[in-house]
């Protein structure tokens, strides 16, 4: 998300929705100079034309019939105009707004494992190394019976209540009792909450001699110097070719992706511009300091539909300056820059500010159209409005300077197409995934004993046995689905890979995740093929 200084949050599209808002809050925003502007408030004045919104809030206070939280009626209010400026502009309650920052930040207060409710038992799929769930002793396949004095077994709790368990302030104890290996420990483990972090890239690894994989997840605040330290790894390793995985990447704080394009430029680049009908043109280059760390190898850029935003800066700037070659599938479209401007109770307003162009100068926004005659169902307001765009359709030809056409017009399209997996769409299967068949009959039957092959077998040999997919069809079977042998010898090569791809992570951890799926991925084979000067 774009920082800029001194910017008044009443710059919105509509001055009717945006008044609305301020009578409602009382307040406006105004940006500090920093690395993370603290945005300060001030109380504003009021238009006749808004007076009676103000009217009927201190109506429905003094007068209504039964007692009204006033908070939840101007925070429905304010999500009410929000909603039906743009699919992207948002407001976040507190939580939510921490939830956010977390996420992009990449840190969090609490423990740092995860874990997958399994017939109402908690059990631990993963654990974050060094952190202090690992350093109290916790090991992947403990099931969580108390959290504190809290039952957590046999019972049907949510995911919200287990976190409300289990986070807290930095520097307090808890302690878990675990059942381990079929038997209850006598003792407790004690565990102390610490600032957990995460990192935003899924996995680095050389995936063959001379190319380096780099899967990124979200842009996040440490997202450029963990891809430095990542280049710099694979380098050593004989690196001289590198696959960024950007597929699903929806996006997070814009200035890191323009940190992150800047490692494939070894002189200054325009990287992408900003404007917008209340934003003076923009412009934003690579570093020219000392080049990128990964200024001179060859490149592919891995994207799909799920590809949005932040990553879309990174794929646009790559294509127009014919740095690297785009396989995949036409990203999403979100060329909207969002800004963050925060309330005083810890609630937010993301509110998109401009439009970016890629350096040719490509809108890459897909069309979408506000629908203020729809006035119940606003989270539902947008759905749909992109049927009429789901086929590229060429908007202004732009030119390389190679002579590679590109467009404008919605999402980036690709140099090398990859086709949809018409069995990953597939009804059965998104029930699969929906109903997460596949954790539950991995960790029922892969769990109670550790493997006798180390990550290197099962990366190279490892295949799952015959016995074992007929007896996941069973099982789904038995949980009351239908499916015939067609459709069972259809799905059968996708079944056995996700299965061998968590069989992988519970023993091994993320990166045999990741290095199983890879093994029989479209997109990963073609940019193999691609990078390798195979026929694509």
């Amino acid at each position: 998300m774009q920082k800029g200084t001194k910017r008044n949050i009443f710059v919105a599209a509509t001055y009717a929705a945006v008044l609305l808002l301020g009578i409602l809050l009382g307040q406006n925003y105004v940006d500090e100079q920093g690395n993370k502007p603290v945005n300060s408030l001030v109380p504003i004045g009021f238009s006749s034309n808004t007076w009676k919104v103000q009217q009927l809030l201190d109506l429905i206070a003094e007068t209504y019939v039964d007692s009204v939280d006033i908070d939840s009626v101007q925070n429905g209010a304010i999500n009410h105009i929000i909603s039906h400026l743009d699919p992207y502009s948002s407001y976040l309650i507190p939580n939510e707004s921490r939830r956010q920052t977390e996420i992009l930040e990449g840190t969090f207060e609490g423990i740092g494992m995860e874990y997958f409710n399994l017939n109402d038992t908690l059990m631990i799929v993963s654990l974050i190394n060094g952190g202090p769930a690992d350093k109290a002793g916790f090991r992947v396949g403990d099931k969580l019976l108390k959290i504190g004095n809290e039952p957590v077994a046999g019972i049907h709790i949510s995911r919200e209540s287990v976190e409300k368990l289990i986070r807290g302030r930095r520097g307090t104890s808890l302690s878990i009792h675990v059942k381990r290996d079929g038997e209850e420990m006598e003792t407790p483990i004690n565990v102390v909450r610490d600032q957990v972090t995460v990192s935003s890239l899924d996995v680095v690894y050389m995936i063959e001699p001379g190319i380096g994989y780099v899967k990124v997840r979200r842009f996040g605040i440490n997202t450029a110097e963990e891809f430095r330290q990542a280049i710099t790894g694979l380098k050593k390793q004989g690196a001289r070719k590198l696959i960024l995985d950007l597929r699903d990447n929806g996006g997070g704080y814009f200035h890191m992706a323009i940190k992150l394009a800047s490692e494939f430029f070894v002189d200054r680049r325009l990287i992408v511009y900003t404007e917008g009908v209340h934003e003076e043109r923009r412009e934003y280059f690579s570093d020219s300091i000392q080049g990128g760390n990964f200024a001179t190898g060859e490149l592919a850029i891995l994207i799909n539909e799920n590809t949005a935003s932040a990553s879309e800066i990174v794929a646009g700037a790559i294509q127009d300056w014919d740095r690297g070659t785009i396989i995949g599938r036409r990203s999403y479209g979100k060329g909207i820059v969002q800004e963050q401007f925060d309330f005083s109770d810890g609630s937010t307003v993301n509110l998109s500010i401009a439009r970016y162009f890629t350096p040719l100068g490509r809108s890459i926004q897909r069309k979408y159209m506000a629908n203020w005659s729809n006035m119940i169902d606003f989270n539902n307001m947008y759905e749909g409005l992109w049927a009429l765009d789901t086929l590229y359709t060429h908007g202004k030809t732009y030119e390389t300077k190679a002579g590679k056409q590109v467009y404008s017009g919605g999402g980036i399209l690709p140099d090398i197409h990859v086709s949809q997996d018409s069995n990953a769409l597939s009804l059965f299967y998104q029930d699969l995934i929906q109903y997460s068949f596949i954790e539950q009959f991995v960790y029922t039957r892969f769990t109670k004993q550790a493997p006798a092959y180390s990550i290197e077998n099962f990366l190279q040999g490892y295949h799952l046995p015959d016995n074992e997919f007929h007896a996941f069809i069973d099982f789904v079977r038995e949980e009351g689905f239908v499916i015939s042998d067609r459709t069972k010898n259809e799905l059968r090569d996708l079944i056995e890979t996700d299965i061998e791809a968590l069989v992988g992570r519970f023993y091994f951890g993320r990166e045999a995740y990741f290095k199983v799926k890879n093994r029989n991925d479209n997109f990963v084979q073609k940019a193999l093929a691609f990078l390798s000067k195979k026929e694509v």
